[in-house]
């Protein structure tokens, strides 16, 4: 397997010193979730802006947690490989992430690997009370930008202990099923989180891009709070899981909530310029935008905008307290 470019030791170090010196539709549903748009035009985050202002929903309904979280993979190395650029900025994200009231981070074993776990736990540790950690395993990294499945009951195991280890915690509050292995039945995996689950290293167990099928035989052997899929204003195609998790009350969790590829292509997306025009209209980025549009869109939604920026972190919580209208959803479509 292809290194990290650099030692954790060698980053820890290095990071003490910098630091030391310094419903689904109807909309009508949805919108219940929101407090008042305090957001005026431009592009500065309004004042006082706050993760809370998107409301809130409970994992497993028993965890609260507001519905605008933070996703940890982008604090690691280009190509989600090795430490950051920026240890110092890096580290001051997740810190500016609680001060902006995030209270739901996602992250995975495979980021960096390791890397963003460990991140978490040095800048973080001893948890604040109300902090939900989430983490997944079942990838594996052989270089920068390479991804493997690994659906194996035997590595599922090591890698929620190891992930354990790296939180330093003794129960994961919501462990996921990071990607469905071709090579390994899916029940068979699900059924190691259930065993794990048991021996109380987990407390709740949540899937990642999955189809309706595969959703339905996880929550035929486990009870399922959460998927995380991708979906954004520009993909739509995880429709029918959003609206299996708007009846179940499960929370869905989309990856890729920016549409930035969709953004980033030639063909342009009608959706996307809808919305464009409605971020136009009200003064925003297209991004805050695409985050109000999440919100919008279902009560359970709970979108994981990553950034290794500070700046980017702030736009992004501001969507929090932006509430689209229905005029202005229907527009989008």
């Amino acid at each position: 397997m292809v290194q990290p470019p650099r030692s954790r030791r060698r980053f820890l170090s290095h990071s003490a010193a910098v630091l030391g010196s310094a419903a689904f539709t109807p909309w009508g549903l949805a919108a219940r979730a929101f407090a008042k748009d305090t957001s005026a035009p431009g592009s500065a985050p309004p004042a006082g802006t706050s993760a809370a202002a998107a409301g809130t929903l409970r994992i497993g309904g028993e965890l609260e947690v507001s519905r605008l979280g933070f996703g940890a993979m982008r604090l690691t190395g280009d190509g989600i490989w090795g430490e950051p650029k920026d240890p110092r900025e890096a580290l001051a994200v997740l810190h500016k992430a609680l001060d902006l009231g995030v209270n739901f981070i996602d992250t995975a074993d495979a980021y960096g690997p390791e890397v963003s776990e460990q991140l978490i736990a040095e800048a973080l540790y001893p948890y604040p009370r109300g902090l939900l950690i989430a983490t997944k395993g079942g990838q594996t990294r052989p270089g920068p930008n390479i991804w493997v499945q690994d659906g194996s009951p035997k590595h599922l195991r090591e890698a929620c202990e190891a992930s354990l280890r790296r939180l330093k915690v003794a129960r994961i509050d919501l462990y996921q099923m990071h990607w469905p292995d071709p090579k390994v039945p899916y029940a068979d995996s699900i059924g190691e989180l259930g065993r794990l689950q048991s021996e109380g290293k987990i407390r709740f167990i949540g899937v990642s891009n999955v189809s309706p099928e595969q959703l339905a035989t996880a929550r035929s052997l486990v009870n399922v709070v959460s998927v995380q899929n991708r979906y954004n204003v520009a993909d739509r195609s995880s429709d029918p899981v959003l609206e299996i998790c708007a009846r179940e009350r499960i929370a869905f969790i989309p990856w890729g909530p920016l549409a930035q590829r969709a953004q980033a292509s030639a063909a342009p997306d009608p959706h996307l310029a809808a919305l464009e025009t409605v971020a136009q209209a009200r003064g925003i980025d297209t991004n805050r935008a695409a985050l109000a549009w999440l919100l919008a869109r279902s009560p359970v939604m709970l979108p994981i905008p990553g950034t290794s920026r500070t700046d980017h972190l702030e736009d992004d919580v501001a969507a929090a307290s932006i509430k689209l209208t229905p005029a202005e959803m229907t527009a989008i479509g």
